[in-house]
């Protein structure tokens, strides 16, 4: 009977801290999946800030052309 009851009251134990453990978890992987939301944000609006840069280098190549060209000539070449 005393065995009975140990054997009971470790199990009872063991499934207290395995729901405390639980929850835990459960709070840890809310916490991961907010942050996984917030850098795939952070994530797209450098995308666009790279995109943007990059549009504004393809500009910058065309002007840059356009200028050595009229050097050229200006140059007689």
């Amino acid at each position: 009977m005393f065995e009975e009851q140990r054997v009971v009251n470790t199990l009872s134990d063991k499934i207290n801290d395995l729901l405390t453990k639980f929850e835990e978890l459960k709070a840890q992987n809310e916490s991961l999946r907010n942050e996984i939301v917030s850098v795939k944000a952070q994530s797209e609006a450098k995308d666009a800030q790279i995109a943007k840069l990059q549009e504004e280098l393809r500009a910058k190549d065309l002007e840059s052309e356009d200028i050595f060209e009229k050097i050229e000539a200006v140059l007689g070449r």
